[in-house]
């Protein structure tokens, strides 16, 4: 059962970045209505990539590896958790902008956003992709057993 959940954290994750990188490609071209549509499923994915995440992340934490104690006596996973809320806050930002193209999208016309509004959801994506990269150093860490102070 570890290893079947082991898969799991790692597909979610795989398609959190993928969804993530699909935003990100997709806001920087000129907003149209098929775009604006991909953007809106993508962000449905990439939410639900983050809910199966912590879930299954969680339900491994408790129930399928080394233990709460032990995982909350390590910086990496400490850390790993702190990274991963800090992208769960960036991203309400954008899946809100996202969420309000709905009924512009619904009546057949493009949402109105200004370009001011893209550049600074362009910016978010970006540092959510950032914030990636140290949370997989975490990872790595934390798989090899370092930065355990229980």
């Amino acid at each position: 059962m570890s290893a079947l959940f082991a898969f799991l954290h790692h597909l979610a994750a795989f398609a959190l970045v993928a969804a993530l990188t699909a935003e990100l490609v997709l806001i920087r071209s000129p907003l149209t209505m098929e775009s604006a549509r991909r953007i809106l499923r993508f962000d449905a994915v990439y939410g639900m990539s983050a809910s199966l995440l912590l879930v299954v992340g969680l339900l491994r934490v408790f129930y399928f590896e080394k233990g709460a104690s032990y995982y909350f006596h390590s910086a990496p996973f400490l850390t790993k958790l702190a990274l991963f809320a800090a992208i769960g806050v960036l991203s309400a930002w954008p899946t809100l902008e996202f969420l309000s193209w709905r009924k512009a999208l619904g009546l057949g016309r493009l949402p109105a956003v200004d370009s001011g509004r893209l550049a600074r959801i362009r910016s978010i994506i970006h540092w959510e992709l950032v914030l990636l990269v140290p949370l997989l150093l975490a990872a790595a860490l934390l798989a090899r057993g370092i930065g355990h102070f229980g």
